[in-house]
């Protein structure tokens, strides 16, 4: 089978793309590499704007994957106008070019952000979405697009994924378990900003098998699933990064909590994923902070600005903008 991944060469796909080659799946990238380049030599490079593609391009391959887009809510706030264009524009385009393709199956990265703020309850795929911000919106509206377009021919799978967290070769220290990491192994020290707010955590080995369970799902499965590890609240997650940093590297963490106001607050249900795609997770927080532990060496870069999205969205924006004032003196 022959797979386009969609944004391939970010934090998921540098995971995710390695596992599908070696389960003999032909695979091919389209990404613009903001990030660079981490992927096995026999992957196929497309460096081409999603919106550049036509149904032509699209002919060959049975499934595409769209893990592209802006991740999280910092690059959503710093840029509405793209967030909007690159989470809801973009996978709407690339789910209409494919189905004209006739390629079989799309795949799109959703987010439990769009839940917004529920009032402690466990949410299942059939509750009410009511996301305030511009991150959240988007994700839905790229969603309730791809879906519109699902039928007997073209299945549609969309994975409404917790907070992803471990190490990537295309790293991020941007995620709650990674930034606490971060924290905890620089200054000796976790910060927690409002420990009663829950969250879905998803490790990222657990992600990328969400994703090859949805490939490898039946032609005739489509739908929207709630994808994560587990449930937790972040004083929790805190209290469990403390305690597995100092049981793995015996070094003392600071433990300081802060009560500030977060009006996202949500946990899901993943019976639907276990019982239609057989996503069973199999990493908790102390596998997450085990998983970071291991590549460590591979990250001690703190500062680095690829590890941070929204830092590389700073600079490419400036670079942007310095090459328009160029273009518009010469």
């Amino acid at each position: 089978m022959k797979i386009l991944i969609a944004g391939g060469a970010g934090y998921l796909g540098s995971v995710l793309v390695p596992k599908l080659l070696e389960r003999g799946y032909d695979v091919d990238v389209v990404d613009l590499f903001w990030f660079g380049n981490h992927l096995p030599p026999e992957t196929g490079i497309i460096q081409k704007d999603i919106f550049d593609l036509t149904v032509d391009d699209l002919q060959s391959y049975q499934q595409v994957v769209f893990l592209a887009g802006l991740s999280n809510d910092p690059m959503a706030e710093y840029s509405p106008s793209q967030n909007f264009i690159f989470n809801a524009a973009a996978p709407a385009y690339l789910a209409y070019v494919a189905k004209k393709a006739n390629v079989k199956r799309y795949v799109y990265a959703s987010s439990c952000s769009v839940y917004g703020y529920t009032d402690n309850e466990l949410f299942d795929e059939t509750r009410p979405v009511a996301s305030a911000y511009p991150y959240g919106i988007s994700k839905l509206q790229g969603e309730q697009a791809v879906m519109n377009l699902m039928d007997d021919k073209f299945s549609v799978i969309s994975l409404r994924k917790g907070t992803v967290s471990g190490y990537s070769p295309r790293m991020r220290l941007d995620l709650i378990i990674n930034t606490m990491f971060k924290n905890a192994i620089r200054n000796r020290e976790i910060t927690v900003n409002n420990p009663s707010i829950w969250r879905p955590i998803l490790s990222i080995e657990d992600a990328t098998n969400a994703y090859i369970r949805a490939i490898e799902a039946s032609d005739k499965i489509s739908g929207v699933f709630n994808i994560a590890s587990g449930n937790y609240t972040v004083g929790e997650v805190g209290d469990l990064v403390k305690m597995a940093i100092e049981e793995q590297l015996g070094i003392s963490v600071r433990l300081t909590i802060h009560h500030k106001t977060d009006f996202r607050n949500y946990k899901v249900s993943i019976e639907k994923a276990e019982n239609t795609l057989s996503f069973h997770p199999n990493h908790d927080v102390k596998c997450i902070v085990k998983n970071l532990i291991e590549h460590m060496d591979k990250f001690q870069d703190w500062d680095n600005p690829h590890y941070y999205n929204i830092e590389t969205l700073k600079l490419l924006t400036e670079k942007s903008h310095y090459l328009r004032t160029l273009q518009e003196v010469a």
